[in-house]
């Protein structure tokens, strides 16, 4: 008599068939190529007989594993002239401001755009006939290497200088938007233009909106990224992650960033001075237990919460013993990171009254009225909720500046 068990193996077969076939492994590592890999491809055409400047860090790398600084500088078609840098300089290590100072490699002037001006000045942009721009961001709207970009244009627009920025995926993918559009008041070097705090573009496109929505007027060109699509996180690119910034360090992160970020002007500690900063959050009067689990309990999609310790080095309680809580990300396609902040904030307010002091956490949340209804006991997630009107202009009006 025939078994009949062959209908359960032959499905077990087809099931694992199935997953293995190419077309399933969707987090394969695509081969994608940055601005400046294009530019470099291209021979440097774009560049032929100009004066050329180059905004960047050394967190900047081609595919091939060199900097953009030593792949421009090299190049024999390219005629470097200066250097800008934006906040921590050209290592991306420095955590102050930045004096200018020149490049040991070549001697050109290095001109920090995060020390004695935020802007350059029109003796910095003399003799210089483009500007290439090659920064990772890290998609928040408090991260100011934007800021950086926009009043580079401005000022290179009155000099007559032009621009071209050599574009680099969004880490966090180029879907996701998320957050308060910030209020018209609170505009700032840590808030350039009224926007939610994920906002979901390079830093190409938003050059391209900066330009055209506050009529900048620059002589502005994006040398796109090749291979990447807007569902894309950084880990599904191919490319090598450098950081873009001192306590920046890992995806993980930089996908919490939003987030933590978006509250850690209060009082608390977001974990810089320790080896994982935005990874975790504490104070030395927090209940790192009790603030944990009611976190836990609220069902946070995307993250759990676990009781933790640790003691900066520097920054917000250098030297103090904080307890605090860990933040483990369990699904980033359901993580909202600015509603996790708002859970944050206001778990701590609830649980620590006399002593959580949201500080300044308007200028980067971007929004006075979720402080307000925070502050009287609003539920965070409903608070959240009120976004969707705001994020769904936002997506409407960066439709017109889409490269992918």
């Amino acid at each position: 008599m025939p078994s009949r068990r062959w209908p359960l193996m032959l499905l077990v077969a087809l099931l694992a068939g199935r997953a293995l076939t190419p077309a399933r492994q969707l987090d394969a590592p695509a081969a994608v190529s940055a601005g400046i890999d294009v530019l470099r491809a291209e021979s440097f055409s774009r560049l032929a007989g100009r004066r050329v400047a180059l905004l960047t860090n050394l967190a900047a790398h081609a595919a091939d594993g060199r900097s953009t600084l030593d792949v421009v500088r090299s190049a024999p078609s390219v005629q470097l002239v200066a250097l800008f840098t934006p906040e921590h300089g050209l290592t991306a290590t420095e955590d102050a401001a930045v004096a200018s100072s020149r490049e040991p490699g070549t001697g050109l002037p290095v001109h920090s755009l995060y020390g004695q001006t935020q802007r350059p000045t029109a003796d910095m942009l003399q003799g210089i006939d483009v500007i290439l721009v090659d920064l990772p961001d890290v998609g928040a709207r408090f991260y100011t290497y934007m800021t950086t970009v926009a009043y580079l244009m401005e000022e290179a627009a009155k000099a007559h200088v032009a621009v071209m920025v050599l574009d680099r995926p969004n880490p966090l993918n180029g879907v996701a938007v998320e957050g308060p559009t910030l209020d018209a008041d609170l505009l700032s070097f840590v808030g350039y233009f009224p926007m939610p705090v994920r906002h979901g573009l390079t830093l190409g496109e938003l050059a391209r909106l900066f330009n055209a929505e506050r009529r900048i007027g620059a002589d502005l060109a994006v040398v796109s990224a090749r291979g990447w699509s807007r569902e894309m996180w950084f880990d599904q690119t191919g490319l090598q992650w450098h950081n873009p910034s001192p306590n920046i360090r890992t995806l993980s992160a930089a996908t919490l960033y939003p987030g933590l970020g978006a509250i850690e002007s209060s009082n608390i500690s977001v974990g810089r001075g320790t080896p994982t900063p935005f990874e975790h959050f504490g104070a030395p009067w927090l209940d790192g237990r009790r603030v944990a689990d009611v976190l836990n309990s609220r069902r946070i999609p995307g993250v759990r919460f676990a009781e933790t310790s640790f003691t900066p080095d520097s920054s917000v309680y250098a030297g103090q013993r904080c307890s605090g809580v860990s933040i483990t990300i369990t699904d980033r396609a359901a993580l909202r990171p600015v509603r996790m902040g708002l859970e944050i904030a206001g778990t701590l307010l609830r649980e620590h009254p006399d002593r959580y002091d949201l500080g300044r956490t308007a200028q980067l949340l971007g929004s006075r009225d979720a402080l307000a209804l925070l502050r009287n006991g609003e539920d965070p997630a409903v608070i959240a909720a009120l976004w969707t009107a705001d994020e769904a202009r936002w997506r409407e009006l960066r439709s017109m500046y889409l490269l992918y």
